[in-house]
């Protein structure tokens, strides 16, 4: 099955917002509500490490991360991160 995946970064007056949205199977409520906690997988060779370690630095670092469903179909995840002042920089120009 072939997925689309579509990602967003925004930046507010103290935090940076990153959505990743994908067009996939989604994620059932029941695996939903564990897939931040350790070995939980929905892959045949997955260890159901990799979103448990996510959680813990980001929330080591003041953010928060989420899973919900999208209109696509797939599943939207969203992190946020606290931006301290004077360390923003604008690669655009």
């Amino acid at each position: 099955m072939l997925c689309a995946l579509h990602y967003r970064v925004s930046t507010g007056a103290d935090e940076i917002v990153v959505q990743i949205d994908d067009t996939g199977l989604g994620i059932s409520d029941e695996i939903a509500s564990q897939l931040f906690s350790p070995f939980v997988t929905t892959k045949a060779g997955g260890m159901g490490i990799g979103l448990s370690i996510s959680r813990r630095i980001i929330e080591a670092d003041g953010g928060e991360i989420s899973v919900a469903r999208n209109a696509a179909g797939g599943a939207s995840f969203r992190f946020t991160l606290p931006m301290l002042a004077g360390e923003y920089h604008d690669t655009d120009g």
